[in-house]
């Protein structure tokens, strides 16, 4: 029998999770909206970086010892008007090379287990809406469906929303942005200069 492992990521996994983005991004041959994978360099920097987060993990699952899958788990409040907070689990994937051995059911357990450990009483997973086996695996888990994510860079947005040729929404468009710099300059502004003296 296989021997599975589930835990936290390492910075000596980031060439394990650069291919397992990579399948990720490709999966069933659709074209993905997701960022190509990250240099290994800089995967392992972004891995050291979790292992400090309290809201979040990046977990590996091993199979006989080598790396075959992922999962990003986050803590947050179910919605802004709630103070019940939940566990989501994004960017689940196994290889096709590890499949049916287990390995999807562990990061799932790793994942109920930390919301009971901070008290969440609410654990989602997103999904593509066309992984279907991974979806008929989710529903059969319990987790029902909640929503669609979709996912775009903000130039595609903008330039989409300027298709519409509004002169009010372009206006509209152009005053958020104009407030968005203030409210950076402001911020800027009202922090405390740091001393001549500071540093020496």
């Amino acid at each position: 029998m296989a021997a599975i492992e589930v835990r936290d990521a390492q910075p000596g996994d980031a060439g394990a999770l650069v291919t397992l983005w990579g399948e990720l991004t490709t999966a069933a041959g659709l074209p993905s909206r997701l960022p190509a994978a990250p240099s290994p360099a800089a995967a392992e920097v972004a891995v050291s970086k979790h292992l400090g987060d309290p809201f979040g993990r990046l977990l590996v699952g091993e199979l006989d010892g080598q790396v075959h899958a992922m999962a990003y788990l986050r803590r947050t409040a179910v919605s802004p008007l709630h103070e019940d907070t939940t566990v989501t689990v994004e960017y689940l994937h196994v290889s096709d090379t590890a499949r049916r051995h287990g390995l999807g059911k562990a990061l799932i357990a790793e994942a109920v287990a930390w919301a009971e450990h901070e008290n969440c009483a609410h654990l989602a997973v997103v999904a593509p809406a066309s992984a279907r086996e991974a979806n008929r695996f989710l529903a059969r888990l319990g987790l029902g469906q909640a929503g669609v994510l979709r996912y775009a860079n903000t130039h595609t947005v903008r330039r989409r929303l300027a298709s519409e040729q509004a002169p009010s929404l372009l206006a509209l468009l152009s005053s958020r942005r104009s407030a968005v710099a203030r409210r950076a300059q402001l911020g800027a502004v009202s922090s405390p200069a740091e001393p001549e003296s500071a540093g020496k």
